[in-house]
């Protein structure tokens, strides 16, 4: 598994596209109201996936697991939400926290980790 990551707007998408020579249907496009496991070549915003599953009282810890298991092939693209003011609402700091928990736990399973700022990709793993 590659882990891409980095902030909104940063050319995370367009990078793995490049660099893996794919097109944008081989991305599977996360939403805030899904909590079914994504699957496919590229899985991008992943944070909204994780959205999701906390609003749905998920169990983020097993949901990420799995989705590591079933996708070691894959392109995980996950905004870094991890920057900035920290939400008020509690939900939304949830999501923080467990969309920075399990990019630390992606990190561990993936062969090769890549953040990206200011569309510069830096190896970090």
């Amino acid at each position: 598994m590659v882990l891409i990551f980095g902030g909104a707007y940063q050319g995370k998408l367009a990078y793995a596209l490049e660099r893996f020579g794919l097109s944008r249907g081989d991305a599977h496009f996360c939403r805030e109201t899904c909590v079914d496991a994504p699957k496919g070549k590229i899985i991008y915003e992943v944070d909204k996936w994780i959205l999701a599953l906390v609003r749905a009282d998920a169990d983020v810890t097993e949901s990420v697991e799995r989705l590591a298991a079933d996708n070691p092939d894959a392109i995980v693209i996950c905004n870094d939400i991890s920057c900035g003011v920290v939400p008020v609402d509690p939900v939304l700091r949830k999501w923080r926290e467990e969309t920075g928990r399990a990019l630390a736990r992606l990190a561990q399973r993936s062969d090769e980790v890549v953040r990206l700022f200011c569309g510069i990709p830096t190896r970090i793993k």
